[in-house]
């Protein structure tokens, strides 16, 4: 039997970041949606739209259920991960 929790971390319609998650994996460069997520969360007052690559890489390894190689982080990835986080504050 599955939870509520627990089917609405897993369902891919419900807007619940599994980073929230205690049982969900840990984020990877490849969250870009859960790392945007994330970060609008731990930076509400922040324009994406002007963040340096350099502090953004930073904040994200900084993220609570965050672990992968920093040296994964490039700069593909970070633009990436800025488009998500310009897209989850529209």
């Amino acid at each position: 039997m599955t939870s509520g929790l627990r089917f609405r971390a897993t369902h891919p319609s419900a807007r619940f970041s599994r980073h929230t998650h205690p049982l969900g994996p840990a984020m990877k460069w490849t969250d870009t949606r859960d790392i945007a997520v994330a970060l609008s969360e731990a930076h509400p007052d922040v324009d994406p739209n002007s963040i340096r690559f350099t502090d953004l890489h930073q904040w994200v390894r900084a993220l609570s259920g965050f672990d992968d190689d920093p040296k994964r982080g490039g700069e593909k990835v970070l633009e990436a991960i800025q488009s998500a986080w310009i897209d989850e504050i529209a």
